[in-house]
């Protein structure tokens, strides 16, 4: 179950510094993911490049995973987390009611220092598998996203993959 299959190289994008004369705003490592409109609360792991070039993924289904090359959620530019969708033999999966998000819900990301940072649903789209993600992972408007990624739509038994990704933007609460 990719998150974005193996054609795709996902960018690293490194942290924003902020320009001379403005303060740069601490985000501790994220440690937990709520999302009450679909009953999340998740653990947060750390996952980088898989050696196919995709996003890695979290290794337990009722977990999340953030990529960690990218911003923490909080910082300028768009943080990515993902999650399963369709576990294997029909057990749950910590995102599979994301598609029941709509704009205007709101989520939370915990920090390692109990820190808080409230995000609210822009906007879903769904992506094919191979196609550029470009603005999933890449922000230059001067704002903090968080990108939530999983697997949707009918499962490939060859490809062992489902035939589309879906993404819920969000933009930080102020």
């Amino acid at each position: 179950m990719l998150v974005f299959g193996v054609s795709r190289k996902v960018p690293v994008v490194s942290t924003v510094v902020p320009p001379v004369g403005q303060e740069e705003t601490h985000v501790g490592l994220p440690t937990r993911l709520v999302i009450p409109a679909i009953a999340v609360d998740a653990a947060i792991e750390y996952v980088g490049v898989a050696p196919d070039g995709s996003m890695g993924i979290p290794k337990d289904p009722g977990e999340v995973a953030w990529f960690e090359l990218g911003p923490r959620p909080g910082e300028e530019g768009s943080a990515v987390i993902a999650g399963h969708f369709g576990w294997k033999n029909n057990l749950p999966a910590v995102f599979d009611d994301l598609d029941v998000l709509r704009k205007g819900d709101s989520l939370y990301v915990e920090d390692e220092e109990g820190m808080v940072t409230t995000f609210v649903v822009r906007e879903s789209r769904l992506y094919d598998p191979q196609e550029d993600a470009e603005d999933v992972f890449g922000s230059s408007d001067g704002e903090a996203h968080l990108n939530l990624v999983t697997c949707e739509g009918v499962w490939d038994p060859v490809s062992k993959s489902y035939a589309k990704r879906l993404v819920v933007f969000t933009d930080r609460e102020e």
